[in-house]
């Protein structure tokens, strides 16, 4: 088997994993398969005779005094004429594929007949499931948003259960994962692989209920995890954990045995080294000294300082990565250089395990490792390293080991940036040859990365930083800096924690310049540009255009190749008919030069015997202006068209006050903003996904809620042109809008005070705030009147009910939108309304009693969560139910 068909093995391999993508896929790449078995080798075959027809004429038509290098002396030959012929090779690929999809389906974490998941009631948990969980912490413990201290623990015991059925059972084996949370000093001293015991609740992951949203219970699948655990203690003790254990077998008992709360060896050494980098540096600047050194598992970096990393396009500073490994096996290289090569191997694989179990294994950090690996075994084999070749090679075996890992978006940018530094660099580097090569590979390889993992970006986050190159060639200088001295005082620090603590000391101030460098760029104006959802076949577009670059210009260079070479030809053969002196000098010269070239030719057969697959070269200059435009027009053109016709009502799933985004052909309104929090998770998600860089109107219904961090953190990320605070409501509510005043205008945007009766104009929708302290606001949308109503005690109610009957303030309303607690039936029908929406988990069974009488459909947020309507569709939900999924008002 040569290369080739290596290469081609591997490829089906991924192609067969990534097919389980889709419902069909397993059988789709199978059908591929078949007929690329059938057809393949008869379209090289013909292609194959054509090409050397081709060549024939054209070589026919030069003089017979004319030196040409012979067809078989090329040394490069065309993609095509690389593929093998055997039908057998592309039917085992396709086989290949077709069992790759059921490798992945058999790997892929099921819950088992005893998980712990299968604890919690069928229909959720709306019960609390108080349970005392016993297990062995099988991660660090890491610090959450919420301040709490997150794990995993594999299971093996429970205890203490109650409410599905309000029993009590005692010592149950289970099995399975649990991700779980508990309070920050409870964790404190914990270390994977000890046996703790952890008193909480269990609940069961829910689907985003919110468009855009992170998809958690999806994360914790891809982990082998179905259920979370809310711990709110933590046992220590092994006689205390479980009452009246009764250990079944002699196994049992030695798992359990108390491990005495030590860490790892590997563990304890990270410590070492984290406490010497922290010891003499303050926070920020000391974890991200280590986050560099050992990535972001080993340390816990604050999140504002991991946002604005994010947000500027530095996140890969903060994460193992090939840096790392690059580093430490130059390193061991250049101590270990007067040793022989074996002793090197050795050397180096032994700093390669201690590399990837002090950073974590990652799936970049063990893409790096692997790499390497092959690096030092090429050069104890005294072989040329192929980049290309040993990427794909450590990609399968990778995925062999865990092909869940195809799905992984950390696995997925390793790889790809890497794949950008193999192919694109090389060429970027020629261009820019007239450079010093050190300043070139700066502004080379931030291109060279992020041209191969920003369709991906696009497609997961729907964002992308226009600064993201810039910083990256900004920040290159003190990266190097901060990677070299941390891993040099890491080493030190490891040996010696007072060498590892004075040495880091020098890199306190290049740590700080790049974080202000990172928070600098992530607050500039239109630092992230939304660009709306972005299909699977935009996806495919767009990497079929960057596959076009790199791989069309080799053919482009070589017909100009061609064609300079007959050209120059003819040019020679009319200078030998000029003049006869001339021409015995140059038959003497040609005679010389055949006998060069003939060597040449030998030379180069034998190189062709081991030279099978060789990178093709990179594009002619007129084909990437013409795929960056087409690249362009494939992401803006289809986003454009879709704002520039679509009207959509958006109600997010929310736990606070409503909100509501009102998409008007382009423009945005944006009712409400919730806590900050909410505009973290809930709204910032939803408007990038919708390819929102711009909110036109931001009304704040609630004075107090509109002086909350939530409208303050939506004003970091987005520029608001227009904003209308409730005036009333924040005098009865003693707040002071000048502070949030001043923010808006200080960028550029217009405040207005929004008093009680007063009308607003957003677009082809009117609002109108009919009380300012309940709230109760109205919208019409189009021909449809929506009603907003807040809490109101039953008393209020009807002192409303007669207001709007005596005044004939609300006209009669389509859509009632309500807090989910009691209406009285004086108001329901004073309202009327044909669809009734609770933004809550729950709503009154009594009101929804009367709202069902009276024939209403009946939606709330916490079932359906986030609701949609256009006027084509409807109602549409993000969540299913069994009923009201769609309403066509």
């Amino acid at each position: 088997m040569n290369q080739a068909t290596g290469v081609i093995f591997c490829l089906a391999y991924i192609v067969g994993l990534i097919s389980t993508g889709v419902s069909w896929g397993r059988y789709g790449i199978l059908a591929v398969g078949i007929a690329i078995a059938v057809a393949m080798p008869k379209l090289l075959l013909k292609y194959t005779r054509n090409s050397l027809k081709s060549t024939k004429k054209r070589r026919s038509r030069t003089k017979e005094n004319i030196v040409v290098e012979p067809f078989e002396a090329r040394e490069e030959l065309s993609l095509l004429e690389r593929l093998p012929r055997a039908k057998w090779v592309w039917a085992v690929a396709g086989l290949t594929a077709f069992l790759a999809s059921f490798y992945l389906a058999v790997r892929s974490p099921q819950p088992t007949i005893n998980d712990i998941s299968k604890l919690i009631p069928v229909g959720g948990n709306t019960q609390e499931v108080a349970v005392t969980v016993r297990g062995r912490v099988v991660s660090t413990p890491r610090l959450t948003r919420s301040g709490r201290s997150q794990f995993w623990l594999d299971t093996d015991l429970v205890s203490e259960i109650n409410g599905s059925e309000g029993g009590v059972v005692v010592n149950r084996e289970v099995s399975g994962k649990l991700y779980v949370t508990v309070p920050l000093l409870q964790a404190t001293g914990l270390y994977a692989d000890n046996t703790i015991a952890v008193v909480g609740s269990l609940y069961k992951p829910q689907p985003p209920s919110n468009p855009g949203a992170f998809d958690f219970r999806a994360y914790l699948a891809r982990e082998g995890a179905f259920a979370g655990l809310k711990g709110r203690q933590i046992d220590w003790k092994r006689e205390n954990a479980i009452a009246d254990v009764n250990r079944l077998n002699s196994k049992t008992a030695a798992l359990w045995e108390s491990s005495g709360m030590r860490p790892s060896q590997i563990q304890a050494m990270r410590q070492r080294i984290v406490r010497s980098q922290l010891s003499q540096l303050n926070v920020p600047e000391g974890p991200l000294i280590s986050a560099i050194a050992l990535g972001k598992q080993a340390v816990d970096l604050p999140y504002n300082i991991r946002d604005s990393f994010v947000q500027a396009g530095l996140a890969h500073a903060i994460a193992a990565s090939g840096t790392q490994v690059s580093m430490v096996l130059g390193l061991v290289i250049a101590l270990t250089r007067r040793f022989s090569k074996q002793l090197q191997f050795c050397f180096g694989v032994g700093a390669l395990f201690l590399l990837v179990g002090l950073t974590g294994f990652e799936a970049s950090i063990c893409r790096a490792a692997v790499m390497g690996f092959g690096t030092l075994f090429a050069l104890l084999l005294s072989r040329e390293v192929k980049p290309l070749g040993l990427l794909l090679i450590a990609a399968t075996i990778l995925l062999l080991v865990n092909p869940l890992w195809i799905w992984d978006l950390g696995f997925q940018l390793s790889f790809l940036a890497t794949l950008g530094l193999v192919v694109t660099a090389p060429p970027l580097m020629a261009m820019f040859d007239w450079m010093p090569p050190a300043i070139a590979s700066i502004v080379v390889i931030p291109i060279a990365a992020s041209v191969w993992v920003l369709p991906l970006l696009l497609y997961v986050f729907s964002v992308v930083s226009p600064y993201s190159i810039l910083v990256n060639i900004i920040a290159a200088p003190l990266l190097w800096i901060l990677s070299i001295g941390g891993m040099v005082s890491a080493l030190a620090g490891l040996i010696f924690p007072l060498a590892g603590s004075v040495l880091v000391q020098v890199l306190e101030y290049p740590a700080r310049w790049l974080i202000a460098i990172a928070q600098y760029f992530s607050q500039l104006p239109g630092n992230s540009v939304a660009v709306g959802q972005v299909s699977v076949f935009q996806l495919i577009a767009l990497y079929g255009l960057i596959c076009w670059v790199w791989l069309g210009g080799s053919s482009a260079t070589d017909s100009v190749a061609d064609v300079t070479d007959v050209s120059s030809a003819t040019s020679t053969v009319r200078d030998l008919t000029d003049v006869t002196d001339r021409r015995r000098k140059q038959e003497t010269r040609g005679k010389r030069e055949v006998g060069r070239k003939k060597n040449q030719g030998k030379e180069r057969g034998k190189k062709q015997k081991s030279r099978i697959f060789v990178l093709p070269s990179f594009s002619a200059a007129w084909i990437l202006p013409l795929a960056l435009m087409a690249g362009i027009t494939i992401i803006v053109l289809p986003a454009w068209h879709v704002q520039a016709s679509l009207f959509q009502v958006t109600l997010l799933a929310t736990s606070d006050e409503p909100v509501l985004v009102i998409q008007d052909r382009g423009k945005v309104a944006l009712i409400n903003s919730g806590d900050e929090n909410t505009v973290r998770f809930t709204v910032l998600p939803f408007l990038q996904q919708q390819g929102v860089n711009s909110v036109n109107f931001a009304i704040a219904t609630h004075g107090h809620l509109g002086l909350s961090g939530g409208w303050g953190k939506l004003l970091d990320r987005l520029p608001i042109k227009t904003f209308y605070d409730s005036k009333d409501a924040t005098q009865i509510h003693g707040g002071s809008d000048r502070e949030f005043m001043t923010a808006v205008q200080s960028r550029q945007g217009v405040y207005f005070p929004l008093e009680t009766n007063s009308t607003v104009n957003l677009g082809s929708t009117r609002l109108q705030l009919v009380n300012a302290e309940i709230p109760v606001v109205e919208l019409l949308v189009g021909e449809r009147t929506w009603l907003f109503v807040g809490d109101m005690t039953p008393e209020a109610q009807s002192m409303l009910s007669k207001r709007l009957a005596a005044t004939g303030t609300v006209k009669r309303t389509q859509v009632l939108l309500w807090s989910g607690k009691p209406l009285t039936a004086e108001l329901l029908g004073a309202v009327g309304p044909q669809v009734a929406i609770a933004s809550a988990d729950e709503i009154d069974p009594e009101t929804a009693a009367q709202l069902r009488q009276s024939k209403t459909q009946i939606f709330w947020t916490g079932r359906d969560g986030a609701l949609q309507w256009t006027p084509a569709a409807g109602f549409k939900t993000t969540l299913e139910s069994e009923e009201n999924q769609t309403s066509f008002l």
